[in-house]
């Protein structure tokens, strides 16, 4: 019995988790034991402790009376509270659970089997994922430990940073203000913030406006201040996809010509190949630094507001003509923070703050030093020895609206549940009048949606991007072949974290949706205290797996 109870409570320790109606799988059933009630775990140990205890009154007849229970501790968190000794006559009777229905069952023992190789694989100390089916919470569960050194367990309720997500977040109060009239998405950012200098590329007078800022490509510079570098990798890349593009071509002219003129056809092929891979030698770039070698990236100063933190890069030069070339920057979200703060007449926090609370995401906050947060994680990283170790003190107070918050994995499904019902409300309406609007307005979110020409989604070279989210267009070449699904994704990357957010919307067919209501879909969220974890493959690949299952 010892070695069973043993077995339990050292699964449970290194993970915590929970699946509400389908797929409920405890780490009783993890264990090899059968599904029973919630109290399983407390009953065993009850029956333990009786057990003892009667053992014991047979030889120590002389021992003092039990002590009454004391008074419960209004800080113990309701776990604890069950897990504490109580007369039986105090106890209030357990209710066995419901037989756990299957039907997300396999897709919860194969993602959860992926995030452990995927932990593995990284080294990372923690990881939370969370997914929602069609607008229902049905599976979130931490792996790992959010504080390795006092050996806490990650859990749903872990708070961690989710980076550049904060982006996605930013982009709603943007669009409620465009929504409500306040907001201008194509004048010159110098309306609202006459603080921003006014800009030129290359002796022309250029200009910088919200809509180009919002989908990086306003020529803002990231961290990187080396504008050489920057253009040199940038003509790279483009040389390296115009040699794939052209390989691709001469295969489609060759199908179509039917093999004829073979040798003439391989010799030319041949010399293109030899003259691009010489292009691309010579024009290949130096070394560039990685954010994460990046000085700003670690600055320790706070910076009172938005418009303050504008010193930074305010006086820098554009890297590129304003709509020309993509070049993510989340110092052009800085400058929409105090565009947002401008237009709100709000501070940008307090505004952020009042859309948390309408989408009910209670546990996102702004990343600061001094409050105590519940539940919030340590974030590591291996150094040069291969060693953990805590990463630096930070202060993200110059980038709130790029990569500044806290948040759970259950406010960020909630957070994707909102945009994915305001995407299909419109869908719905004239077979449902009674469907509430949308936090954003249909038209808005297919806008946010929309991807933007001359962008690039760096997680998946697959999509673009479109207005603070990474857009993946449903695609499929042939029949009986790959399909590629519709979905929007936005990735993260900070000191000592990475994250996810993914929204796989359901394909609707509009002959079948009297009897649904929005939103229908599978949105999965992850959260990590490692650096540098691509997630974005693995967010997928877990929506696709519960998408079967609904399906099935």
């Amino acid at each position: 019995m010892y070695q069973l109870l043993s077995a339990v409570t050292a699964r449970a320790a290194t993970s915590g988790g929970r699946a509400w109606g389908c797929g409920r799988r405890g780490a009783h059933q993890r264990a090899g034991l059968p599904p029973l009630g919630h109290g399983w775990v407390g009953g065993l140990g009850l029956g333990l402790g009786l057990a003892l205890g009667v053992k014991l009154a047979g030889g120590l007849r002389g021992a003092a009376p039990a002590q009454p229970p004391a008074a419960p501790d209004p800080e113990a968190s309701p776990e604890a509270e069950s897990s504490q000794e109580q007369p039986l006559a105090l106890r209030s009777p357990q209710t066995p659970a419901p037989p756990p229905s299957r039907c997300f069952a396999r897709a919860i023992e194969s993602s959860r089997d992926l995030l452990h190789r995927i932990k593995d694989e990284v080294g990372a100390p923690g990881i939370v994922v969370g997914v929602s089916v069609d607008g229902k919470e049905v599976w979130s569960e931490g792996l790992g430990y959010a504080d390795v050194e006092n050996r806490v367990p990650c859990k749903p309720e872990t708070v961690m940073r989710i980076a550049s997500i904060s982006k996605s977040l930013t982009m709603v109060a943007l669009a409620k203000l465009w929504e409500a009239g306040k907001l201008d998405l194509d004048i010159p950012v110098q309306h609202y913030v006459p603080e921003f200098p006014e800009k030129e590329y290359e002796g022309e007078k250029v200009s910088v406006t919200t809509r180009l800022l919002i989908s990086h490509l306003s020529g803002i510079r990231h961290y990187e201040k080396d504008v050489k570098k920057v253009k040199e990798e940038k003509a790279y890349k483009a040389l390296k996809m115009m040699k794939g593009t052209m390989e691709s071509d001469q295969e489609k002219e060759l199908k179509e010509k039917g093999g004829k003129n073979n040798e003439k056809n391989d010799s030319a092929k041949a010399k293109t190949e030899q003259d691009n891979e010489a292009k691309c030698r010579n024009s290949k770039p130096g070394k560039k630094k990685n954010d994460f070698e990046q000085g700003e990236l670690y600055l320790k100063e706070k910076f009172e507001n938005s418009i303050d933190s504008l010193r930074l890069f305010k006086n820098d030069p554009l890297f590129f003509k304003p709509g020309s070339q993509f070049l993510y920057s989340t110092f052009g979200y800085t400058l929409l923070a105090a565009i947002v703060e401008r237009a709100s007449g709000y501070k940008y926090l307090d505004y952020m703050q009042k859309i948390f609370q309408d989408l009910d995401m209670l546990t996102t906050v702004q990343e600061e030093n001094e409050p105590v947060i519940y539940n919030r994680a340590r974030f590591y990283v291996y150094n040069k020895k291969r060693r953990l170790v805590n990463t630096p003190y930070v202060d993200n107070s110059y980038k709130w609206a790029g990569g500044g918050f806290l948040s759970t994995v259950g406010d960020l499904l909630k957070f994707g549940n909102a945009m994915l019902y305001g995407y299909q409300v419109g869908l719905f309406k004239n077979s449902n009048e009674n469907l509430l609007p949308g936090y954003l307005k249909p038209e808005t979110m297919v806008m946010i949606w929309t991807p933007v020409p001359n962008t690039e989604m760096s997680w998946d070279k697959e999509g673009k991007y479109a207005m603070a989210w990474g857009v993946v267009e449903k695609k499929q070449t042939y029949g009986s072949c790959r399909k590629q699904r519709h979905y929007a994704s936005h990735t993260g990357g900070a000191v000592g974290a990475s994250s996810v957010l993914l929204i796989l919307p359901e394909e609707l067919d509009t002959e079948a949706i009297n009897n649904k209501v929005p939103p229908r879909g599978i949105i999965v969220s992850i959260i990590c205290n490692m650096q540098s974890v691509g997630l974005n493959s693995t967010a997928l690949k877990i929506a696709l797996e519960f998408d079967k299952d609904k399906s099935d």
